[in-house]
């Protein structure tokens, strides 16, 4: 256990910010998830600015890896692309 103050609140802090940012990462696997099942192209080209903007949110605020957001990014729209 902690001894000092500053270690106590820097743990509160630290647990803090660990249950937002699972929040925010699970919401956004869930996000790819239903556009990556999403069969329709109309669906699919409403939902994807959303997801878009979510992803660089996340990686304005290191939550994800500025490069795992494009590579999403680009995979969500090649399957865009290939739906009819």
């Amino acid at each position: 256990m902690a001894n000092h103050k500053s270690s106590l609140k820097r743990i509160r802090q630290t647990q803090t910010r660990k249950e937002r940012n699972h929040y925010y990462a699970k919401t956004m696997r869930n996000a790819v998830r239903k556009l990556r099942a999403t069969t329709e192209k109309e669906e699919a080209v409403k939902q994807f600015p959303v997801v878009q903007k979510m992803l660089d949110k996340l990686a304005k605020t290191n939550i994800i890896h500025k490069n795992k957001a494009a590579n999403l990014k680009s995979s969500l729209a090649k399957h865009i692309s290939k739906l009819g």
